[in-house]
């Protein structure tokens, strides 16, 4: 396993990080330890988990997936071997029934922070991340952006001040961005030097074969101000497993499950996923593994977040690592983006 800084900080992390959305719902107590005992067997870690989880979002269901890392951590006593990362949930009718509306005001902060630190059952958060913008931009699969008088909500310096409380009072380490935008981004960075804060670590946005779009702005944003990716999705909602070819819908894939999560089920999705398993077949690879070895081989990515719903599934993806690279292969996959270019935003 490789390891590699993160942003600013003195922090080594795992090439790969072990994503936790499905424990709680697909996934149970039992399996979700299992897979954090495999991880950590593996190198791994860095943890990644977010308040709002399990996914879909649901007052039955959020707030398990910490428990569950939580009662890990308590049983274990491991702790101390994983960088832990965590998320406050943005505004959003789905979301309502967290915090009595989640924002990110300097206040509603201070509780997420609170009922994660216990639900974790842990002191400090290593890296505490904004799940999503509080003000109306693009972020989950939205292109075309499109301004809105009097839609920002809580204003970016109110949102650092909060940030900077937190880590005055060591509750938090470090804190990073999700689901943002170039100018997000460097609004962020400009806010938080104002004040003294320092800077975020890291951006936690989809990036995979099926969606390159982090290449067009962010890219640059990454290698500039030292705040590397953290890619979700790399396999696309399992797209890029090839399990979704020919029309098959297995019982328990998260796309058969969760028919509201379309964004890698259109045409176009599907025509360039055949195309990447096709290529795979040639070179007599998996599929999968090809998927996340482009994720975790470029150079703006700090960590490529994997996730799975068994143990089969999370010992191939964190094989994936193993999958030599070369210049034939990045050709290739080259070509196939080029008659692709964005499939699924």
């Amino acid at each position: 396993m490789e390891y590699r800084r993160l942003g600013h900080t003195d922090l080594n992390v795992s090439s790969l990080c072990l994503g936790t959305m499905t424990w709680g719902n697909q996934n149970t107590t039992e399996e979700g330890h299992a897979q954090m005992d495999m991880a950590l067997d593996y190198g791994v870690n860095f943890f990644d988990t977010a308040e709002m989880y399990a996914v879909p979002a649901s007052p039955e269901t959020s707030f398990l997936t910490e428990t569950i890392i939580g009662e890990w951590f308590a049983r274990t006593g491991n702790r101390d071997k994983v960088i832990l990362a965590t998320k406050a949930a943005g505004p959003g009718d789905y979301v309502k029934h967290i915090r009595g509306g989640p924002r990110f005001s300097a206040d509603s902060l201070a509780s997420a922070v609170e009922g994660s630190l216990k639900r974790l059952q842990t002191d400090v958060i290593d890296l505490y991340q904004l799940h999503w913008p509080e003000r109306t931009t693009n972020y989950f699969g939205r292109l075309g952006y499109k301004h809105r008088d009097g839609e920002d909500g809580i204003a970016i310096s109110e949102t650092v001040a909060g940030l900077k409380k937190l880590m005055d009072a060591g509750k938090i380490r470090h804190w990073g961005l999700s689901n943002e935008t170039p100018w997000g981004v460097m609004s962020f960075i400009h806010e938080a030097e104002k004040i003294g804060l320092p800077r975020p670590v890291s951006i936690q946005n989809p990036y995979s074969l099926l969606n390159r779009s982090y290449e067009v702005g962010l890219a640059e944003v990454s290698h500039r101000e030292n705040v590397g990716l953290l890619a979700y999705s790399p396999l696309a909602f399992g797209m890029l497993t090839g399990k979704y070819r020919n029309d098959s819908w297995p019982e328990k894939g998260r796309l058969t499950l969760f028919k509201q999560f379309s964004r890698y089920t259109n045409p176009q999705a599907i025509a360039a996923t055949e195309a990447y398993c096709r290529l795979a077949e040639e070179r007599g690879i998996s599929v999968t593994q090809l998927a996340l070895q482009f994720v975790t081989t470029r150079p703006f990515v700090t960590s490529n977040i994997i996730g799975a719903t068994n143990l089969e599934q999370l010992e191939e993806n964190l094989k994936s690592v193993e999958l030599p690279w070369d210049k034939e292969l990045e050709k290739a996959l080259e070509a196939i983006h080029t008659r692709f270019p964005y499939p699924a935003p």
